[in-house]
């Protein structure tokens, strides 16, 4: 069983198609479907359904393309490794990012990062930062930038505090509070929420705090991105909460102090264990805009 011929099997799982995964792979059609053909005999068991209008994993492929991926990964990882002992960072560098953190510019750092270090190949994946936590401990995403309660702290990763504040109240701009200094958690329960889905670390920000005051409240419209929390929120379909170094992000909309307001922490993460070449070089940078990670860098 030959590297090659696992990463054109991940190629056309991906891209559910042998002329897309050739393309891909940068070889003629004919070559990857005979790789995947030898393979399959060598294991005894085909992977792909194949029919005139599409190409679908079967469950043995199901089964093979986890340890795929993963043989692919440390592959990968070997020859970052290699390169990192001569000195050059090279392989993958997978980050993860809520899209609310404000603690760090990820786009400047990524571009920064790109120019010192070209021949590493960069991801970015935006999602939910328990869904990050559990990518990164996996070592699916190689570093994370995420938003937590203050009452919860990462598990099974390195961490490192970036920031803390305060979350603000986010009305209409014809809403009656648009014009108050403040406003307290026990007057906006009385509104309509519009808010992250239930669940997740950025909805329990809030959750914890209305249930900490006693108060309940009604969350009508869950969605997954800040950026749509405003677009529901400016035509009045209801308020939210944000964090307030957030604020000057948004558009088209008020934003309010609250006097008890709920808390959160903005974190970076990575691997506990073995973090890659390219991530300890990317944590490095990060130094020069956040000098105390210094001391947390394995």
């Amino acid at each position: 069983m030959e590297l090659q011929q696992m990463r054109y099997v991940v190629a056309v799982a991906e891209t559910n198609s042998f002329t897309r995964a050739a393309e891909r792979c940068l070889v003629v059609q004919s070559a990857l479907s005979h790789q995947v053909a030898r393979l399959e005999k060598e294991l005894g068991a085909r992977l792909f359904e194949r029919t005139s209008r599409r190409v679908r994993l079967t469950p043995a492929g199901e089964a093979f393309l986890p340890a795929a991926r993963q043989c692919l990964d440390a592959a990968e990882r070997a020859a970052a490794e290699v390169a990192a002992a001569v000195g050059e960072v090279r392989g993958r560098l997978a980050i993860g990012l809520i899209p609310t953190v404000t603690a760090v510019d990820v786009p400047a750092a990524l571009r920064d990062f790109h120019e010192r270090y070209p021949q590493v190949r960069i991801s970015l994946r935006i999602g939910a930062s328990d869904e990050l936590i559990e990518q990164t401990a996996a070592g699916t995403a190689d570093v994370a930038f995420l938003g937590l309660p203050t009452t919860k702290q990462p598990r099974g990763v390195a961490a490192h505090e970036l920031a803390r504040g305060n979350l603000l109240a986010v009305v209409a701009p014809d809403h009656p509070l648009a014009g108050e200094p403040s406003v307290s958690l026990r007057r906006l329960s009385r509104e309509v929420f519009v808010d992250l889905p239930a669940g997740t670390a950025g909805r329990a920000q809030s959750d914890q705090a209305f249930a900490a005051a006693g108060l309940t409240r009604d969350v009508a419209y869950e969605v997954t991105s800040a950026d749509y929390v405003t677009r529901l929120v400016a035509p009045g379909l209801g308020v939210a909460l944000l964090p307030s170094a957030y604020a000057p992000h948004l558009s088209g909309v008020r934003t309010i102090e609250v006097t008890d307001a709920p808390a959160r922490v903005e974190y970076v993460i990575w691997s506990a264990t073995a973090p890659t070449p390219a991530a300890t070089a990317f944590l490095t940078l990060l130094t020069t805009t956040t000098p105390t990670l210094t001391s947390a860098l394995p």
